[in-house]
């Protein structure tokens, strides 16, 4: 058996693989705990136990042959696509949640001109999947048809669904509070002096943007007093993505804003690309907020200020209310009416992008006002 000794001093097998001290200093355990748990003895705790086979993984070890686990079932999990970061952080949050459960995720990619998702759960129920994840799919869309929903009720598949709510869907939902993320964006712009605040979101037909825009005109309403008409004329529907973000920024800067907040961290970027192609500051003369907080966006220039998403603890809630799912149905309770949202409260994190409104330009403004600093704002 190759892969690890049983004595740190002792090379492995093929002697090329990590030693009991280099696995026991990633996982920050002892060097008998690391052998006790390779050598499948009992007396050590659960997590203790992932967090050694963990780092071996990391290490590049191979696991013994005795602690090579029988898969306890396949389990799909539905992507829409995968350039966007935030689908790769839930998806491997989602598969390492399974893997502790026994299961073996299975993961389908939608791609343009490829599978649709009806024909990904067609291959997946031949494939006798033991249940479903469906992250950001056709349930977010609610001009959709839901009954092909019901139809895998019917059959027996259990399922939940992320990102996206349908009244008609009688399943378990997890999302982040999009009303709530686009309020706590629209209050941290105002506390910065902006008043002329617009809102980038992806198109109206999908839930999130829909409760994002929600959210946004709701809080300009109460926060600056705007009638809700008024505030609706500074919401931009466009694509999801760069591009999108870019098409809407050239809207709002047209329209005067100073701020805008934006449904994802990439149509961020599309507008601060707008922005600075126009002549602009981020954040000195224009202030951006993103969504989403995936894990390169604090390196962007400037370091993007963001609403994150709760991304581990809905990626644990949805393959723990699927476990339920697939325990209900063993146990041969279809179960009463599953129709539950699990919602999850974002965290807005200021980085560099937003800053102090600049006053306005003319006689009242300071004669050597420059704007504050780039990279500046405030910090909570």
């Amino acid at each position: 058996m190759g892969g690890v000794t049983d004595h740190p001093d002792v090379p492995p097998a093929g002697g090329n693989g990590p030693r009991l001290a280099h696995i026991a200093a990633q996982a920050q355990v002892s060097e008998a705990t690391v052998s006790r748990v390779l050598n499948g003895k009992a007396g050590v705790a659960r997590g203790t136990r992932q967090r050694v086979l963990a780092a071996l993984d990391l290490l590049g070890g191979e696991r013994p042959v005795r602690l090579r686990r029988t898969s306890a079932g396949l389990v799909g999990l539905i992507v829409p696509e995968l350039t966007n970061p935030i689908f790769p952080a839930f998806a491997q949050l989602i598969e390492q949640a399974l893997a502790g459960h026994g299961y073996t995720p299975v993961l389908c990619t939608q791609l343009p001109g490829g599978a649709t998702e009806d024909e990904l759960v067609e291959q997946l129920e031949a494939r006798g999947v033991t249940g479903i994840i469906f992250l950001s799919g056709l349930h977010s869309d609610s001009t959709t048809d839901p009954a092909r929903y019901t139809r895998l009720t019917d059959r027996g598949v259990p399922y939940v669904l992320i990102n996206g709510y349908h009244e008609d869907i009688a399943a378990p939902f997890v999302s982040p509070d999009d009303r709530a993320a686009a309020r706590m964006a629209v209050r941290h712009l105002a506390e910065l002096g902006h008043r002329a605040i617009g809102l980038a979101v992806g198109p109206a037909r999908y839930v999130p943007s829909r409760r994002k825009a929600e959210g946004f005109a709701t809080a300009l309403t109460d926060t600056l007093g705007l009638r809700r008409e008024q505030a609706e004329r500074l919401i931009r529907h466009t694509l999801f993505g760069v591009e999108g973000g870019h098409a809407a920024a050239a809207s709002l800067l047209d329209a005067g804003c100073t701020a805008v907040v934006c449904g994802s961290d990439l149509m961020a970027l599309g507008v601060v690309r707008a922005a600075r192609q126009r002549g602009l500051d981020v954040p000195a003369q224009v202030s951006v907020i993103g969504f989403d907080d995936s894990q390169l966006i604090a390196f962007t220039d400037p370091p993007l200020t963001t609403v994150r998403q709760p991304v581990r603890a809905m990626a644990t809630a949805a393959v723990d209310a699927l476990i339920e799912e697939i325990r209900a149905r063993a146990d041969g309770d279809r179960g009463p009416d599953r129709h539950t949202e699990f919602v999850f409260q974002p965290e807005l994190v200021v980085r560099g992008s937003t800053a102090p409104a600049a006053p306005p330009a003319g006689p009242a403004a300071p004669a050597r006002f420059s704007g504050p600093a780039k990279g500046g704002g405030t910090r909570r």
